[in-house]
């Protein structure tokens, strides 16, 4: 799908507009994303899972693409969850939460039950950006660039 992606000058960034049914920060809708989570939660181990629904890969990348999305999808339940006590039980499991909200697609439902929250929940279901600890590793360098700097005077 095609979104579109607007650019603010004040602010010099852009934005785009994320239908209610596309995972944040993942290819594909959230009905795909919670049906992987579904099937993990349900199978007697995430390896299981993987044969099932990537038979088409090897298990390792398979093992790879389902924590990509489960581990996303457990952070967001447990925010929510903590979030809105009143609503749920305390269990953060997908299917708790779809008992909770009684619906079967309950990142969707989440994102309307959530929506003042969506700008700081992780994604899949919010719109958080990745965490700065991730990038500050990323970019920080072992030492300055350049010549040595003279040592202490003796």
């Amino acid at each position: 799908m095609r979104i579109a992606r607007y650019y603010c000058p004040m602010a010099r960034e852009t934005f785009s507009l994320l239908p209610d049914c596309l995972a944040s920060h993942l290819s594909g809708e959230l009905v795909a994303v919670e049906a992987v989570v579904a099937t993990v939660e349900t199978a007697r181990s995430v390896e299981a899972a993987a044969d099932v629904l990537r038979p088409d890969i090897t298990l390792p990348a398979a093992v790879r693409w389902i924590r990509r999305r489960l581990t996303p999808v457990r952070r967001a339940l447990l925010a929510v969850v903590t979030l809105v006590p009143d609503l749920f039980t305390g269990d953060a499991r997908l299917a708790a939460v779809r008992a909770a909200l009684a619906t079967p697609s309950a990142l969707v439902a989440l994102r309307t039950q959530a929506a003042p929250h969506l700008a700081t929940l992780p994604p899949p279901l919010g719109f958080h950006p990745h965490s700065a600890r991730r990038d500050a590793r990323r970019s920080a360098d072992p030492h300055d660039m350049g010549a040595d700097r003279a040592g202490p005077p003796r």
